[in-house]
């Protein structure tokens, strides 16, 4: 990692790209105070080094999708291929090993009139068990501070695109079938190539994305190793809070620095925190002081993630 370090700028690059992941780099370079093409330069060795990727990110919810999430236990050296096989499915994102590889989990995204997809699965000779909850809310609104604590507040405003929000789901075009897996590959794409790729009018494709965006339908998000950033310690934590005390809970957890993702599921355990920790030690007085305060938690299963095979972007 040494030829990797990461310094002020590449980090307040980071940040801004978490705002707006299509920003124009003269306007990153304008915000930063640095050249254009020292932010063209930064991004393309982050690229190279395959440390950063930008990903257009649907709004499940707004397009009709639900999303389950699968929990596979699997025999001692299955994980791996397991792993690299739910991987390439266009269907899945973040799937991740567990547990030294004796367990894999993954999220599917597919239709809100299906279920997932498990048959391959329960005929997998590697898998043991395999136990599928619903995703019934994202609850942290905000991005994890690790990759968004570069910027000052005057900054961040200079560079957040225009949104609304927009309750309702939204009907899928022809478009957006072939635009959002496009921009899920590479959320920078310029618009001449989008427009080769879709097979679609460039005006046209520029005039969608706007409004995806605008609408919250279309986020995107920075791919990186936490371990680069100084956080190589992350764990699921499996959380069984009394429906009481649910909501407050989980307004608890969204401000904890540690958590990445917290979300209500289905099932004996009723909340998914995702935590991104410095060490072990750390992980520890996180799960012992802030988790064990929490009002209304009942149980929690703290899990190491040993590996991640795939985030929220296609495996290319």
């Amino acid at each position: 990692m040494d030829s990797v370090r990461l310094d002020a700028v590449d980090l307040g690059l980071l940040h801004a790209l978490q705002v707006d992941g299509r920003a124009a780099f003269s306007r990153i370079a304008e915000v930063l105070d640095v050249s254009d093409r020292t932010v063209a330069r930064r991004f393309a060795r982050l690229r190279a080094h395959g440390l950063a990727r930008v990903t257009g990110v649907a709004d499940s919810r707004r397009i009709g999708h639900a999303e389950w999430l699968v929990r596979i236990r699997v025999r001692p050296g299955g994980a791996a291929a397991l792993a690299q096989a739910l991987a390439r499915r266009a269907d899945t994102s973040w799937v991740t090993v567990l547990s030294g590889g004796t367990e894999v989990t993954c999220f599917f995204r597919v239709d809100a009139a299906s279920a997932a997809p498990l048959d391959a699965l329960a005929r997998h000779p590697q898998v043991d068990s395999v136990d599928v909850q619903l995703l019934l809310r994202h609850l942290t609104e905000r991005r994890w501070h690790g990759r968004t604590s570069a910027l000052s507040t005057e900054q961040v405003t200079a560079l957040a695109p225009a949104t609304t929000d927009r309750p309702d789901t939204v009907a899928m075009t022809e478009l957006d079938r072939r635009l959002l897996p496009a921009l899920a590959v590479d959320g920078r794409a310029d618009y001449a190539r989008l427009s080769r790729a879709v097979d679609w009018s460039e005006s046209a494709v520029r005039r969608r994305v706007d409004e995806l965006r605008h609408h919250r339908v279309l986020r995107f998000d920075v791919e990186i190793d936490a371990a680069v950033l100084g956080f190589p310690v992350q764990a699921i934590l499996w959380m069984t809070i009394a429906p009481a005390q649910l909501v407050a809970a989980a307004r608890t957890l969204s401000t904890h620095q540690e958590a990445a993702f917290v979300g209500g599921i289905t099932g004996p355990h009723n909340v998914i925190v995702i935590v991104v920790c410095r060490d072990a030690n750390a992980l520890f007085d996180y799960v012992a002081g802030p988790i064990g305060a929490l009002a209304g938690l009942q149980r929690v299963e703290p899990v190491p993630i040993t590996a991640i095979a795939k985030r929220a972007a296609p495996v290319v």
